[in-house]
């Protein structure tokens, strides 16, 4: 396995002397882009609101259930367990090999590495991978995804509607998806990619109630330990893994410090960094975008990189 090093940068200037990007910031033409249509609208709206208001639904029942019974150790591990291998799926899988091909390995392991990020349920591989080219080739200019920049931000009102968009704003009033044929050609000649990237759906249902149930039912020997455990190592667990992810493309633009000049404004926030297994060092990753290690200073733990 190989990393890539870093070239040497000079740091950023003072980012408070930088002008706010706003709307009018524009960079390349916007390629590589497929229009929904209505019907595709509304299964997006559904299946998005399904995703994000399920699991709060979820939380409440598994509140309710605690009544009485206390957090369960078996339900910690659960969530635990699945939380690190969908989240490092993410951070190693998706993000860093797949799309900044940042580090090389043999094929099963690249799969393995794309299975557990399909476990974190924020789309098949292929799909992610063409959303966060697009975002690098766009960072906080039309054309970008989810920048929290592409509003009026005079405001408290239109700074929350920045952030609101950036954080899942985006995916719930989507109108179109990122074309892999553009963004992505190189995983649509990968057939294991590929694979699995069709066999998203059947990993939602693995993900979010065969594996929890199983290691549920493993570790409790009981019906009702299956329970609980689907709710936190499933629903619950998704939740937590998808707001540490969608923090980087919200916080991670608005909020931290800025060690480095790139041509946006991403950041670094050593607490979100904490959760999210050094994703969240995202100054350093938009300076150096196809580095393996975000956490460049001595001091900014990176478990991924570790690994």
């Amino acid at each position: 396995m190989t990393t890539s090093t870093p070239p040497a940068t000079r740091p950023a200037t003072d980012p408070a002397s930088e002008p706010r990007r706003r709307r009018e910031r524009t960079g390349p033409a916007i390629k590589g882009i497929r229009h929904y249509t209505a019907r595709q609208i509304r299964i997006q709206k559904i299946a998005i609101l399904t995703m994000t208001l399920g699991p709060v639904g979820a939380l409440a029942f598994a509140m309710y259930l605690l009544w009485g019974h206390g957090f369960a150790a078996s339900d910690a591990i659960v969530f635990v367990a699945l939380y690190v291998v969908s989240a490092l799926g993410i951070t190693i899988g998706f993000h860093r090999q797949l799309t900044h091909c940042s580090f090389e390995s043999s094929a099963w392991v690249r799969n393995a590495w794309a299975i557990a990020g399909s476990l974190a349920v924020e789309g098949g591989p292929i799909d992610w991978v063409a959303d966060h080219r697009r975002h690098h080739a766009h960072s906080d200019m039309d054309g970008d995804p989810h920048s929290p920049h592409l509003h009026e931000e005079d405001s408290f009102v239109g700074q929350a509607k920045g952030l609101w968009h950036a954080h899942m704003g985006w995916l719930i009033d989507r109108t179109h998806d990122s074309d892999p044929k553009r963004w992505a050609p190189d995983l649509l000649k990968l057939p294991g990619i590929v694979r699995i990237n069709r066999m998203f759906g059947l990993l939602v249902v693995v993900s979010l109630v065969v594996l929890p149930g199983v290691l549920g039912l493993a570790l409790t020997g009981t019906w009702f330990g299956m329970l609980t455990a689907i709710l936190w190592g499933g629903p619950i667990r998704m939740m937590a893994v998808h707001h540490a992810t969608w923090s980087t493309n919200s916080i991670c633009h608005v909020f931290g410090r800025r060690d480095f000049e790139s041509d946006d404004l991403s950041t670094n926030n050593w607490a979100l960094s904490l959760i999210s297994f050094g994703e969240n060092w995202h100054n350093n990753h938009h300076a150096f975008p196809s580095s393996a290690v975000h956490g460049l200073r001595w001091w900014q733990l990176d478990v991924s990189a570790m690994i």
